[in-house]
């Protein structure tokens, strides 16, 4: 059974970054594709980002070239980087494997001010 941990997130203003953080407890996360995935008040989930055991990676049109993802295969460790942020990145954000998703974790809240 996998266990996800997302933390990291917070208040900023438009135009700022914030750095987000899930812990992964599995035995197989170093063979496992991971993404990131946010969900807006009264909208679906949608993916955002993805990365591959080796470091290939994937984003969502509406995040390239802001957003980069990262991992750490020792620590098992997926980390977001999130720059230039927009108040319509407002969302609980949540990491887990892609594209077959495990059980939810708790998420954490990213919320951005105009």
């Amino acid at each position: 059974q996998v266990q996800l941990v997302e933390s990291g997130g917070g208040l900023v203003q438009a135009g700022g970054s914030l750095r987000l953080s899930c812990a992964a407890s599995t035995s197989i996360f170093s063979i496992t594709i991971m993404g990131w995935y946010r969900q807006a008040p009264g909208k679906q989930r949608e993916w955002v980002a993805s990365i591959s055991p080796g470091g290939s990676t994937n984003y969502a049109d509406s995040v390239k070239s802001r957003f980069t993802i990262s991992r750490d295969n020792t620590k098992k460790t997926v980390a977001l980087q999130m720059n230039s942020l927009k108040p319509e990145d407002t969302a609980v954000n949540y990491c887990n494997t892609h594209p077959n998703q495990c059980a939810w974790g708790q998420g954490t809240q990213v919320t951005v001010s105009s």
